[in-house]
């Protein structure tokens, strides 16, 4: 049999409308990654109320990264097997009690354990793999990728929303403070959740008898998946290292050019990365509708490559710091839609949030990187130039490695 693919997937009878998945589906991820995008914002405030260095706060979110990578997989699995309802309930709440757990540490392994583990494993349930996995189910195949677009988009208003409030919030409380607010304001996610209960979910839905064993060993046997994942890798390291070092980079910088020494331009920077981020994911699924998804995954990382070296190679002022989080920004998440609209492409959306769990490990083993080496080369080499020019190398190869991917769906034959 052909895989139920971009080409000829229709949902089930009982699915939820379109417009309540990608109004409620942008709510989830517009909360679960906003929060997350201004963790940067708390770097300094945090790091200098408790004489930690700067090490200490990037292991804290390069493990939040890491958990969240290497648990998506199986959250993923859960979520295919039995619904994402519950998944997206338990991670509200362990995205409040981190939050919570944030604020309350005083000791470098409690702050670890509730930004690094609880809010790792929260992220899993709660962002764009379970998320693109009920729209996978509950979307036509033609409307798909589309669809991740908008909900991509939802996730990057996000995180322009939400870094001048949470500037505004550790201006006028204090980072602790702040913490809990934000926990607050995780709790949202819980109704988000509830409108997007499939009822009488079914996990066959007539996608054939595929069991999850043989469809990982298709998987990982598929060079394009192979290419897929790699590229990903450089997505992750990329943009959580700007988001996590941008900041501190900021403020070392102020001594050759004192303009940008302001928090105000750092969290300019931030939203501006968030607000055209908007832009570049909607569009993203939109393009991809008519040319090959690879081909723009492939510029995304290569222009990604030439804006981080102009930015670092100019002299800094805040208007060029504006212009690259702009570019940046158009560029930042649109990989997204691109990367998870391939994967249901090629192999269909019966096992689509493992899958793209899977690749998003990939991702966040990146992103592990980006945020741990950005801290831990600075404390050695006191500058952040050398995992600037590693982001640029890094965005050279992911460029390549995406050209060779084959975007058909697999011709299955009948299956034991």
């Amino acid at each position: 049999m052909v895989n139920p693919s971009q080409a000829n997937y229709q949902p089930p009878k009982n699915h939820l409308p379109l417009k309540q998945v990608l109004i409620f589906g942008g709510l989830l991820v517009t909360l679960s990654m906003g929060i997350r995008h201004g963790f940067g914002l708390f770097n300094l405030p945090i790091t200098s109320a408790n004489g930690w260095d700067r090490e200490t706060f990037a292991l804290t979110i390069a493990l939040q990264n890491l958990a969240w990578g290497a648990i998506q997989p199986i959250t993923g699995a859960i979520a295919d097997r039995f619904g994402a309802f519950k998944i997206m309930v338990g991670g509200a709440l362990m995205y409040a009690l981190g939050l919570v757990g944030m604020a309350l540490s005083t000791e470098v392994l409690n702050f670890t354990l509730a930004g690094g583990l609880l809010i790792g494993l929260a992220q899993t349930a709660t962002t764009y793999s379970i998320v693109f996995g009920v729209l996978g189910r509950n979307v036509s195949a033609e409307k798909r990728v589309w669809a991740m677009g908008i909900a991509a988009a939802a996730g990057s208003f996000g995180q322009f929303l939400m870094i001048p409030i949470e500037q505004g919030l550790i201006s006028g409380f204090g980072a602790q403070d702040a913490l809990l607010i934000l926990a607050l304001m995780a709790t949202l996610m819980l109704p988000a959740a509830f409108m997007l209960r499939e009822k009488n979910f079914s996990h066959n839905q007539k996608l054939g008898e595929q069991t999850l064993k043989q469809a990982l060993h298709e998987a990982f046997g598929n060079p394009s998946f192979r290419l897929l994942t790699l590229g990903y890798f450089v997505c992750g390291f990329q943009v959580v290292f700007i988001a996590v070092h941008l900041a501190p980079y900021l403020k070392d910088m102020s001594t050759l050019y004192p303009a940008v020494g302001s928090p105000m331009v750092a969290t300019t920077a931030l939203a501006l990365i968030g607000l055209f981020n908007v832009v570049g994911t909607y569009y993203s699924g939109v393009i991809a509708q008519t040319i090959p998804k690879k081909f723009l995954l492939s510029g995304i990382y290569l222009t990604r490559s030439v804006v981080i070296a102009a930015f670092i190679l100019l002299p800094i002022t805040p208007m060029t710091t504006y212009i690259f989080a702009a570019f940046m920004g158009f560029l930042w998440l649109s990989t997204v839609p691109l990367t998870n609209g391939i994967v249901a492409q090629i192999f269909g959306v019966k096992y689509l949030t493992t899958l793209s769990g899977l690749v998003f490990f990939s991702h966040q083993l990146g992103s592990f990187c980006g945020a741990f080496f950005g801290g831990y080369l600075f404390d050695k080499t006191g500058s952040y130039q050398i995992v600037w020019f590693i982001a640029i190398v890094l965005g050279i190869f992911a460029g390549l490695v995406n050209l060779p991917i084959r975007e058909q769906a697999i011709a299955r034959s009948a299956l034991a």
